[in-house]
């Protein structure tokens, strides 16, 4: 024999029901969340330009000869990368490490901020026969290296 549910009882949730629902709202807002903020730093990420130090060491291993010494300035320069670098200076030391002018070229991209932050840093050496005596060559170059 069935039994009659009343009207009142027949419209209203479990408390099971009520607390699955509560957790299917939850999980689905956590995931929406997750998205958002993983767009944020994605938006922030494409906003700062990327820096490496690997235009700089192009720059110098695309000429003839290699001088021994220490090179600054900024990423900003015309000739460089463009304005939109400004906020970024780059610091190069070449140094003789074996005569026949095998030198090493050291460069660090800092932020021009005050603070000197070390954004990339990055080596390599190379050959230039056209370079001036360095300092394990007998020239004047960087003493002491």
């Amino acid at each position: 024999m069935k039994t009659k549910l009343s009207p009142r009882r027949a419209r209203a949730f479990t408390l099971l029901e009520v607390m699955i629902a509560i957790a299917i709202f939850f999980v689905a807002s956590f995931a929406i969340l997750g998205l958002i903020s993983s767009s944020l730093n994605n938006v922030r990420r494409l906003q700062r330009p990327s820096v490496d130090a690997s235009p700089v060491l192009a720059t110098w291993v695309a000429t003839n000869s290699w001088v021994e010494g220490h090179y600054h300035g900024s990423l900003g320069d015309e000739d460089m990368l463009g304005k939109e670098y400004r906020d970024y200076n780059w610091d190069l030391d070449i140094i003789e490490v074996a005569s026949n002018h095998l030198y090493l070229a050291d460069c660090v991209i800092t932020s021009a901020n005050g603070r000197r932050e070390v954004i990339s840093h990055l080596s390599t050496t190379g050959y230039k026969p056209s370079s001036p005596p360095g300092s394990l060559d007998g020239g004047i170059g960087m003493k002491g290296h």
